[in-house]
């Protein structure tokens, strides 16, 4: 896992050496993604110059370095990820006559390439990667993003006029390096953050600035390209996620028994685990005590000649620490377990630097412990592998769980009752049913936006509405004129009817949420510390299979990953796994009432929330004002506004 940067310039004014500077730069600005080292290359005929950061994984010679030419030098490539299935491309290429100088999967990319071609290597590589391509031949620039987003790539214009520069990079604080770049606010993509806390692709904070949606590509004819394109609608799609589900649902995989189905998906686990353990640097493992860590732990042991190394954090809050289940779960296995207990200041110090790990405004309150989990791994190994893609893939969210219970009871509520039905539920506060219902975590939130829902008529409205913070962002951004459609609220990317409300909604959260946020904070967090983090759940195969399957294999008896805990449970008893969802998060409702208040109250000030026009401040202040009184947990709403500002501050 690395990072990459460059550029393009239409007139090609600034002359080798300035934009060799320049690169510097930019590759100096994402340095933290790759400590291990750092390469340049500029074409000899071609205004263009391409830069890598290294985290030396694989082959950590300069054999494996980056920039890279291809054996024919027709190619150039600068990558960031892995690709998991290298090794079974090299012996299919080394079969047809292909010689290889060193072991990196950077050099079989670039060979796949070259014996087949750009379109069927993405169809053959399996991992995950942003990759810019450059063809030389056809004087074609490439840019592709894996299948389902773990890895990111910006694109954007930089100057005005006749002085267009093409930029591009794995982080938009490197597309801020180049001198011409100008940050100019995007209204659209800071009123979709407001509305989810993150935003969604291919929108950016910036204007000129997108990012390449999740399985597509974008090709630019150097020789026709005039540095005024809308660089959004020429990105096409190699591999789309409905469709792949689509074509699932209507031929569901057939199996003589469940026991064969748990083998055969234990068998895949096993496989997509194994390749993602190939390392030249130490390797280990994030643990939570959840079912998605704790399997992949499970079959990395089983895997491995020695213990595996494992990493947990915990806070002292009740309902926000999952460290003991962790504990249970690495003795059961015989992990070489390391877990880090945190006080509450330990979160707090990790706050202002958000800003710079996230360099466009990101509100997913875990990205902290996710943060000092990464911290903490990195002092003994440089790849971890995670959970990430179990919720999605198998219907682990609570709403993929209880939202078709709760609309199958709402549409039979007449609509005279349900407002004030939903007003006595959000009468009582998040702390009166937090004690009512203790066995429940985060009991009153979950009443909260049951009771928000009450007012929907269609389901998929009542789902966005879970996923939504600012439901209406022209509340509180000024002057807003119209939102672009995303994945949420385009009727054309909605899963067809016959899904059914749970798989439509796991179907959305793989197109947009987790690209969106799950791995934006993920990558970030993991990539500020130079650790490469590894999901064996987000394999393409692992996709193909699950949405092969019917949705009583995910979600049974009131249970999300029914598959996958029916592989956890050969190995791990269910009693250190079994309980309620608790999710990655930390007290920030009442931090904000404690110590984090004299931070917000600063950044809420109207002066400072008006001062460019951007923000209105009286919506704000009084949801402010009733989280102060206890009269309302808004601390996702706050939290959306307070990053913005922190964020502003850092970089506007």
């Amino acid at each position: 896992m690395c990072g990459l940067t460059g550029f393009y310039e239409i007139k090609g004014e600034q002359g080798r050496q300035k934009s060799l500077g320049i690169a510097r730069t930019m590759n100096d600005a994402i340095a933290a993604r790759g400590p291990d080292g750092s390469g340049f290359w500029q074409d000899e005929e071609a205004p263009l110059t391409l830069a890598h950061r290294r985290l030396a994984i694989i082959d950590l010679s300069e054999e494996g370095a980056q920039p890279m030419l291809s054996s024919t030098g027709r190619y150039t490539l600068v990558y960031n990820g892995e690709i998991y299935n290298f090794l079974e491309l090299r012996t299919q290429l080394e079969a047809m006559g292909v010689a290889f100088r060193g072991r990196s999967d950077t050099e079989v990319l670039l060979a796949a390439i070259e014996s087949w071609g750009l379109n069927l290597t993405l169809q053959k590589i399996s991992g995950m990667y942003a990759i810019v391509l450059w063809d030389k031949k056809e004087r074609i620039l490439h840019f592709i993003r894996d299948r389902l987003g773990k890895k990111p790539l910006y694109i954007g214009w930089a100057g005005t006029g006749s002085k267009r520069t093409l930029v591009f990079g794995s982080e938009l604080k490197a597309l801020r390096a180049h001198p011409d770049f100008k940050p100019e606010i995007n209204k659209a993509g800071l009123a979709l953050f407001m509305r989810y806390g993150y935003i969604p692709a291919p929108q950016t904070i910036y204007q000129d600035v997108s990012t390449l949606l999740p399985g597509h590509w974008l090709s630019l004819g150097m020789n026709k390209i005039k540095g005024d394109e809308d660089l959004e609608t020429l990105m096409k799609p190699y591999w789309n996620l409905m469709t792949v589900a689509s074509e699932g649902q209507d031929h569901l995989r057939s199996y003589s028994s469940e026991e064969e189905l748990i083998q055969s998906f234990e068998h895949l686990l096993m496989e997509c685990t194994r390749e993602r353990m190939i390392s030249d640097v130490p390797l280990g493992a994030f643990l939570s005590g959840g079912i998605d860590s704790s399997t992949i732990v499970a079959l990395m042991q089983r895997l491995a000649p020695k213990p595996v190394k494992t990493y947990t954090i915990g806070f002292k809050e009740t309902g926000f620490n999952e460290a003991e289940y962790a504990a249970k779960v690495a003795r059961h296995l015989g992990t070489e377990h390391h877990e880090l207990m945190l006080d509450p200041q330990a979160a707090l110090d990790v706050i202002p630097n958000l800003p710079t790990f996230y360099d466009e405004p990101f509100a997913d309150i875990s990205a902290i412990p996710t943060y000092l989990v990464s911290k903490f791994a990195r002092s003994d190994v440089t790849v971890a592998l995670s959970g990430d893609g179990g919720d999605e893939m198998l219907g682990g969210y609570n709403r993929h769980i209880q939202g078709p219970r709760i609309w199958d009871k709402l549409r039979f509520v007449p609509q005279a009752l349900r407002g004030p039905l939903g007003k006595t539920l959000l009468g009582i506060g998040e702390g009166t049913w937090d004690r009512l219902l203790p066995f429940i975590p985060q009991a009153g939130g979950r009443v909260h936006k049951a009771a928000e829902s009450l007012k929907y008529r269609d389901p998929f409205a009542m789902y966005h509405s879970w996923l939504s913070r600012w439901e209406n962002p022209e509340d509180i951004v000024a002057e807003l004129e119209s939102l672009p459609l995303t994945p949420l609220t385009d009727p054309a990317q909605h899963p067809p009817p016959e899904f059914g409300f749970a798989q439509s909604m796991m179907a959305q959260d793989a197109l947009s949420y987790l690209p969106n946020d799950i791995l934006v904070k993920v990558d970030r967090a993991s990539m500020a510390v130079g650790l490469e983090a590894r999901a064996p759940l987000l394999d393409r195969r692992v996709f193909d299979f699950v949405w092969s399957l019917p949705v009583e294999m995910k979600i049974r008896g009131g249970e999300g990953k029914w598959l996958l805990r029916q592989v956890l449970a050969k190995h791990v008893p269910p009693d250190l796994f079994e309980r309620p969802k608790q999710g990655f998060s930390i007290p920030v409702a009442t931090w904000l009432r404690g110590p984090l208040r004299g931070w917000a109250e600063d950044l809420l000030e109207a002066k400072e929330l008006e001062s460019d026009g951007l923000i209105k401040a009286v919506p704000i202040h009084k949801i402010w004002a009733e989280h102060l009184e206890g009269r309302g947990n808004h601390a996702e709403k706050l939290w959306s506004v307070l990053m913005f500002q922190s964020w502003k501050k850092k970089w506007l």
